[in-house]
């Protein structure tokens, strides 16, 4: 089966390891910030979406959650090109789960109307 609520947790987990890699300076500390706030906030709204007690909540919520994964997506991007990481595959896979959820959230939405 497939489980959406676990793969935003994995993602949101998966996020949180790549920030503790990155070099410390006040720049990365702050998009990495960001970036933990968004991809957490993915999988948090989706459980709450899980939980909504309207349709018009379910289609808030699913909608906060296309908007995080695109937040997520873009603190990603701006810490890959900002930096020379020597785990910069890590980010590319990163931002594609970011783009992958980004467009599972768009589906949902499209069938919900």
């Amino acid at each position: 089966m497939y489980d959406l609520e676990e793969r935003t947790f994995q993602f949101a987990k998966a996020v949180r390891l790549f920030v503790k890699s990155l070099p410390k300076t006040i720049v990365n500390i702050e998009d990495g910030k960001q970036l933990i706030k968004a991809s957490g906030s993915v999988g948090g709204n989706y459980r709450e979406a899980n939980e909504s007690l309207s349709k018009k909540d379910f289609v808030m919520r699913i909608k906060i959650c296309r908007k995080e994964a695109k937040e997520s997506e873009y603190w990603l991007r701006l810490i890959h090109e900002t930096n020379n990481l020597k785990n910069a595959e890590n980010a590319q896979s990163l931002m594609q789960e970011a783009n992958e959820l980004k467009k599972i959230f768009s589906s949902i939405l499209e069938k919900s109307k």
